[in-house]
């Protein structure tokens, strides 16, 4: 489903009859192909979770090729592939647009496992969305059993103000919670959609840091012990000489 360079990471499960997969490039400042080195950059593979409804397609057509979808069938699955820069450095995106549904599967449990970080999205119009936001991050724990995946929360359809069900504010609270970046998006008319895909892969890569620099904190003590271990014997060894 998902497209992957060989001998890269493993990619996303493939899907049913009705999963179709899209391959681009950005407008701007491309990568390269899975034949180069650039193209054997860092890929990062992303999940689009929500409620049917809530704009998670509209969000990834605009972000994938800045067009606004006039329809669309929630049912169907569809995986893209795009390569970007972020904050400078080359980034290739697997992004796994899912159907509406909270509900675990065989199918959903493969790609909770191969997805690297989550979009949980909502729309503000309709509170039920909101809602099923816990389900969706509670079947990420059921599938990761951590509280450490990168996630990012949405509140689409931001320019429909005066059918507003959810503020703006318990969003926030929300955010806080679950400790993740929030954005309030227009996927009509693309407010915020390029800030919220970068935002997960920063997320991606400050984990990935944070972990990095906890194993070489993990490991110092053991060095610092045997430096320490060693120290009365050298003492001794230069008293001798």
């Amino acid at each position: 489903m998902g497209l992957s360079c060989p001998g890269g990471k493993v990619p996303f499960p493939p899907g049913s009859p009705g999963f179709s997969k899209r391959t681009m490039d950005s407008g701007t400042r491309p990568v390269g192909s899975c034949n180069s080195p650039a193209g054997l950059s860092r890929e990062y593979k992303l999940v689009m979770l929500g409620a049917g409804g809530v704009g998670k397609s509209a969000m990834t057509m605009q972000f994938i090729s800045h067009r606004f979808p006039e329809d669309h069938d929630p049912t169907i699955e569809d995986a893209y592939k795009i390569r970007i820069r972020i904050d400078d450095e080359p980034a290739n995106l697997d992004i796994l647009d899912t159907a509406g549904q909270a509900e675990f599967t065989a199918m959903r449990d493969q790609y909770m496992r191969a997805g690297e970080g989550f979009i949980i999205c909502y729309s503000i119009t309709d509170r039920r969305s909101f809602h099923e936001v816990r389900e969706f991050k509670q079947l990420i724990y059921r599938v990761r059993r951590t509280d450490d995946t990168p996630v990012v929360l949405v509140g689409n359809k931001s320019d429909l103000k005066q059918l507003r069900q959810v503020s703006k504010e318990e969003g926030l609270a929300l955010a806080r919670e679950f400790s993740c970046p929030f954005f309030e998006t227009s996927a009509a008319y693309r407010y915020y959609i390029d800030d919220v895909f970068h935002a997960l892969v920063r997320e991606i890569r400050r984990k990935e840091k944070e972990a990095v620099l906890a194993m070489e904190k993990k490991s110092k003590p053991k060095n610092s012990v045997w430096k320490r271990l060693k120290s009365p014997f050298r003492k001794k060894k230069d008293s001798v000489t």
